[in-house]
């Protein structure tokens, strides 16, 4: 198996177990960089939690930048270019209709892996009027830790070359308001993309992003939440040891 694959297969899995909630069936999508030219992408139809080495296409990056530089006419177009930016053309499985943002993302961010899940938690708040205070606010300090001060807010847009469009606008807003590249991007009525150094970061994120919509249904619950301010969040990810602490998650669990 090429190095390169086995921790993206691994981040998979874990992202699809069962017990996680984040994804069941096709749901879901993952990628990691192979070099400053090509990547790997899950491929369509894939399940994630048992997911074989066969089941991600390797693609190179400059024909999928390109489409999001001048979008291709159609999705037949697009499909086109997805199909002829695979690195072995005869490789098996198509790359999953997200691979555009997962490109964007690799590409922008300065990231090296991607996950990408239907989270149930999450997505309870993201199909309610209250995603914009989950995703702009943050109720606890290690929320903030690992998620940032505040996530990326993507409103609906249909699946595909439209939605990586309006990803990578958001991102790249918030890139110049922050500085750095956002760690968790929520997709109104669709689900939630997380981005890391490794694995073990997209998987910390993830976890971290779950349990606070969890917590946040349960404080809305009983007439919350109540929000840490802005300067408390500021105060908190700037802090010495946070800084030391976030580097650690980035390697260990």
């Amino acid at each position: 198996m090429n190095d390169s694959l086995t921790p993206l297969l691994e981040m998979t899995r874990t992202l699809g177990l069962p017990e996680n909630d984040y994804a069941i069936i096709g749901e879901g999508n993952s990628s990691c960089r192979i070099d400053a030219d090509s990547f790997w992408i899950k491929a369509s139809g894939q399940q994630m939690h048992n997911i074989q080495p066969e089941g991600f296409v390797a693609v190179r990056f400059a024909p999928i930048l390109a489409m999001l530089d001048e979008p291709a006419g159609d999705l037949a177009e697009q499909k086109k270019v997805m199909e002829a930016a695979k690195l072995d053309p005869a490789a098996p499985g198509i790359p999953s209709v997200e691979v555009s943002f997962h490109a964007a993302l690799l590409h922008d961010c300065g990231v090296n892996f991607v996950g990408h899940t239907h989270a149930t938690a999450i997505n309870r708040i993201l199909c309610s009027p209250r995603a914009a205070d989950f995703a702009l606010r943050r109720m606890c300090p290690d929320e903030a830790v690992l998620c940032g001060p505040e996530s990326v807010l993507v409103p609906y847009v249909d699946p595909g070359l439209p939605l990586s469009l309006a990803i990578r606008e958001r991102v790249q807003a918030s890139m110049e308001d922050w500085g750095e590249a956002p760690k968790v991007i929520l997709l109104i009525n669709h689900g939630v993309i997380t981005l890391g150094k490794t694995p073990t970061e997209v998987l910390n994120i993830m976890a971290m992003c779950d349990k606070a919509a969890r917590t946040f249904l349960g404080a809305a619950a009983l007439g919350g939440p109540v929000f840490l301010s802005g300067e408390d969040v500021l105060h908190i990810i700037r802090r010495p040891d946070e800084v030391y602490r976030r580097k650690q998650f980035v390697e260990r669990g």
